[in-house]
């Protein structure tokens, strides 16, 4: 039995996998269909392998498990299939990090069939298939023989492991079931470790004590590419490039999921070790020093923080009245207000967007932003026109120009007060290039549309005045990162301590390198 299921396995379940090999192999000669031949047979080897451990434990595990997987490995392949996606450990982060309503958006009947078909059909002829009891001497055995098979076959096959080699990275993140019960351990190992009682930074001080509100808007899923500000000829920021936001050059992400983006905009170094040393954040590190820190999420997959006020869109949602509760635009709801009744002397609000987060784009406007027609109102986006595809999504760009817009508008009604506003997005989106669909994508292969993000900075005239600073400074300097929110916010609260660079600081007045902070 576990030979035949290894087999269905390997032919039911692995057409990406496949098709990979297929569209890279161009010319299937004798070592391209010899290379095909390995994977089958190294998917099966493996499957057969992992079940024959499963029945040394018990062989009462054999069908719930193999039922499981069938129903797993069903869903894996419509949303592999339909989005074009990689199972690997970044994905499954994404998974896990995926909210009840946001999940909803993704269901669609093409989903009940293939659940269905390749799901609820294999799991029903498992049930009906009686195990017979095996000795543990023989499991020992089929096992040896099963390695002892696949061991020779890899030997024999060793000139088609260059190619395997090569293309692992993407290959692991196709086969069923490994790729997301693997990386989701993989996931889970990186969690937990950076779940550990953080670290606490330097103590800092304060070089003035001026009063100061800093507002970080962090945007969802909104690429570079599509906004006018950066030259896309598509009107999609009428109300930022008339508010006098600045665009700043060369911003890339340093990921293509939230979670891991969303560290790299509030932690003070660079990635290689964050999850090790699992760090004081910027928010907790505001708070602990006094400041005021206000955070408002209509998104998820943010890490643990420790500060004054946290506060989600649908709890904003049942005190909010009028037009101006939609989405992202609920996180305004009283803010200005909640602002001006802090008894702190600097004030730093942080508002995690939903912003453009797929396939439900048409979902991310209200109707009255519905500028771009037609629009794509599938969430199998494949099957959508790409021009009705880019409207959905320029829409939920022209919405996020409103609502940042509106954030902007607010601040300039606090007279006397330095304030400034940073827009980031925590990476961008695939709208079918490359056949690739959403974001996610591993950053060694990921797209530029994926990692090309929008990085925008409004500032007070009582903010520049007091740093030292003009528009043309921030507008013509390049090469910029998310690992620059963290030291350009200390920047702005005038908050100094060892773990501050003034080089990573936009605030900062620099002549080239030079910083003069």
């Amino acid at each position: 039995m576990i030979v035949v299921i290894s087999l269905l396995n390997a032919a039911l379940y692995q057409m990406p996998l496949f098709a990979f090999a297929v569209n890279d192999l161009v010319q299937l000669g004798y070592g391209g269909l010899l290379t095909l031949a390995t994977l089958f047979v190294v998917v099966a080897f493996v499957t057969a392998l992992a079940l024959a451990s499963a029945a040394l434990a018990s062989q009462h595990l054999i069908k719930p498990l193999c039922i499981l997987g069938a129903m797993l490995n069903a869903a894996a392949l419509y949303f592999m299939q339909s989005y074009g996606v990689l199972l690997d450990k970044t994905m499954m982060g994404n998974v896990l990090n995926t909210d009840v309503a946001e999940a909803a958006t993704l269901w669609h009947p093409k989903l009940a069939l293939y659940l269905l078909i390749l799901g609820l059909g294999p799991s029903l002829l498992l049930a009906r298939v009686q195990i017979r009891p095996t000795r543990r001497p023989r499991l020992f055995g089929f096992a040896g023989v099963v390695f002892a098979i696949g061991l020779g076959w890899v030997y024999a096959a060793s000139s088609t492991w260059l190619w395997i080699d090569k293309h692992g990275r993407s290959i692991g993140g196709l086969i069923l079931p490994w790729s997301y019960t693997i990386n989701l351990a993989r996931y889970q190992t990186s969690k937990w470790a950076a779940s550990r009682q953080a670290e606490l930074l330097p103590d800092a001080s304060f070089k003035s004590d001026e009063k100061t509100v800093v507002v970080l808007v962090i945007g969802e899923s909104a690429r570079k590419r599509n906004f006018s500000l950066y030259g896309y000829p598509r009107q999609t920021n009428p109300i930022l490039s008339t508010s006098g936001a600045i665009p700043l050059a060369d911003t890339q992400a340093c990921a293509t999921y939230t979670t891991e983006a969303l560290l790299c905009i509030l932690s003070h170094d660079d990635p290689s070790v964050r999850l090790a040393g699992a760090v004081e954040l910027l928010p907790s590190y505001l708070q602990r020093h006094g400041i005021d820190v206000i955070w408002r999420s209509n998104n998820w997959g943010e890490p643990p923080l420790k500060v004054g006020t946290y506060e989600r869109a649908n709890d904003l949602a049942r005190s909010c009245t009028g037009s101006s509760c939609f989405g992202d635009e609920v996180l305004l709801s009283g803010l200005e207000q909640r602002i001006r009744d802090s008894t702190a002397r600097k004030v730093f609000v942080v508002l995690h967007q939903g912003g453009s987060h797929g396939p439900a784009y048409n979902t991310k406007a209200p109707p009255s932003f519905e500028h771009f027609k037609p629009v794509c109102d599938s969430v199998e986006l494949s099957r959508c026109s790409r021009q009705s595809l880019i409207n959905a999504y320029d829409n939920s760009i022209l919405f996020t120009d409103h609502v940042v817009g509106r954030a902007i508008q607010l601040l300039k009604k606090m007279e006397g007060v330095p304030t400034t506003l940073l827009y980031i997005s925590d990476h961008g989106e695939s709208l079918g290039e490359h056949g690739l669909y959403l974001h996610g994508t591993p950053m060694a292969l990921a797209p530029d549309v994926q990692k090309e993000i929008p990085f925008l900075v409004w500032i007070s005239d009582g903010f520049a005045h007091r740093h030292r600073i003009d528009a043309s400074t921030l507008r013509n300097r390049v090469a910029h990162s998310q690992d620059q929110v963290f030291h350009s916010v200390m920047g702005a609260f005038d908050m100094r301590s060892r773990v501050y660079r003034p080089q990573r600081d936009i605030y900062a007045p620099c002549s080239g390198d030079v910083c003069d902070r």
